[in-house]
């Protein structure tokens, strides 16, 4: 098969630095109104700017010691560096070459395209190398629609940049759980083993060919009408075992987190992995008012306040616009950040509603959670490490996988994450629900004994709510 060739345009570089090591056998060209487009985005403090400087140190590293000449018969790409943009590159070194423009163009402009608009001269440069190379697939890679729509109307073929994504269909994404087999009992109870651990907690030690599919920290559940609706975690597994315990219930009257109770199976699935001491890194999806960061507030200050296990709670969030930006915000960080915390004043507001609670009770919780509570932004993340914290991140699904990782990366010992996000509202350009950071941790974090992960289905805000997330 002929190797194929493919112009890079410049949000694919922007998008994923590494973009250059993640075409195997395949040569790529980059026109010069790119590079050209690079240098105007290179300064700055944003992910985009750092982005745009980490893409123009490979291409220097590249461009050492060569000639023109040898630029002009493309420049061999090496292996692949230890880690990109989203993580550790796998698969085997790239072994195509990288093209630059070195020629002006000689093809006319096509009337329908008019001006000299940077998408426009990429078009021209592709459809240039289309006429070049008759016998080999040219093929232009962007992130922007428009482009790859007026691409298609002058006869150039296009793809959109695909590596990013984790996975294929969001459906094949894990949701935290899964639901048992009505004789689960009769299929994989031979030889079964069963105990209380030291706090009480009924555990069982099962063999069967259902093991194999399962993760640690899984929830199984068998439905309500079969032994009284049993919901267990997954332990420890084995090749042919694992070992399972039964989880405790947040949806009684007898045991509140912060006055608050789980409503249903999925909200305690996610209470006990919020709650557990063993769990440092806790992802939880779900549509607009299914409780997710109602559930988070209240176990951080249920384990801040009353058993003191974290320092204070630290709640953070992209600051990406629904509509049109509000501009400069003064004030310190917190001040700054007041405005897109929102969520963390109605929750907060929720918790701290005592019935019989007078003003001045009200006001001395008030003040209390302002020392413990603490609101921080994304900016100022980088370079700091947090010990002895609860740290929630609210619509994680905003974030790219990079910075997921810097976040991620900044818990100390003692400390603990939790990402909130639902992936029908990414409001970051070039985020698809495939390609999040959020995505991405939940997918890479699975398994792993000290992580977990619940996809919250039911809508509990309110009727209105419900009824909206389903028809709208």
């Amino acid at each position: 098969m002929n190797k194929k060739l493919f112009v890079l345009d410049t949000n694919v570089l922007m998008h994923d630095p590494a973009c250059l090591f993640r075409f195997e056998e395949h040569d790529l060209f980059i026109p010069m109104v790119v590079l050209e487009e690079l240098d105007a985005q290179k300064k700055g403090t944003s992910e985009v700017s750092r982005n745009v400087r980490q893409v123009s140190r490979f291409l220097d590293d590249l461009m050492q010691g060569r000639e023109q000449a040898q630029i002009e018969k493309g420049l061999r790409l090496p292996a692949p560096p230890a880690g990109g943009a989203n993580g550790k590159l796998r698969g085997k070194p790239a072994s195509g070459r990288l093209f630059f423009q070195t020629r002006p163009t000689a093809t006319a402009l096509p009337d329908m395209l008019p001006g000299h608009k940077p998408d426009n001269s990429i078009l021209l440069v592709t459809l240039e190398l289309q006429m070049q190379h008759p016998d080999r697939q040219v093929a232009l890679v962007s992130k922007d629609i428009n482009l790859r729509i007026k691409a298609a109307i002058v006869g150039v073929h296009t793809e959109d940049y695909h590596n990013d994504q984790v996975l294929e269909d969001l459906d094949l994404l894990f949701t935290g759980y899964a639901e048992l087999p009505a004789n689960f009992w009769q299929t994989h109870g031979d030889n079964m083993e069963s105990w209380q651990d030291e706090r009480g907690r009924a555990c069982y030690r099962v063999a069967g060919p259902k093991v194999h599919g399962w993760h640690l920290n899984q929830f199984l559940y068998l439905p309500d009408e079969a032994q009284g609706g049993l919901e267990l975690i997954v332990q420890e597994l084995s090749e042919d075992s694992a070992e399972l315990r039964v989880i405790r219930d947040y949806r009684s009257g007898k045991t509140p987190v912060w006055g608050i109770h789980a409503k249903n199976r999925e909200q305690n699935f996610a209470l006990n992995l919020l709650l557990d001491p063993e769990i440092d890194f806790v992802t939880i999806l779900g549509a607009a008012g299914t409780g997710k960061t109602l559930l988070a507030l209240a176990a951080g200050l249920a384990q801040t306040l009353d058993e003191s296990r974290y320092r204070e709670v630290i709640m953070t969030r992209v600051t990406v616009p629904l509509g049109e930006d509000i501009g400069f915000l003064p004030g310190t960080e917190e001040e700054k950040m007041t405005p897109w915390m929102g969520a963390l004043m109605d929750n907060l507001e929720v918790l701290t509603q005592t019935s019989g609670a007078g003003d001045w009770e009200r006001a001395a919780t008030n003040d209390l959670l302002a020392k413990r509570v603490k609101i921080r932004s994304l900016n100022f993340m980088r370079g700091r490490t947090f010990l002895n914290r609860y740290i929630i991140i609210d619509e994680a699904q905003n974030l790219t996988p990079k910075q997921m990782k810097t976040l991620i990366t900044r818990c100390g010992p003692g400390s603990k994450m939790i990402c909130l996000g639902n992936l029908s509202q990414i409001d970051t350009p070039y985020l698809t629900e495939t390609a999040s950071g959020l995505t991405y941790v939940v997918d890479r974090f699975r398994g792993w004994p000290h992580g977990g992960h619940v996809t919250l289905a039911r809508g509990e805000r309110s009727r209105l709510a419900a009824w909206a997330s389903d028809i709208l």
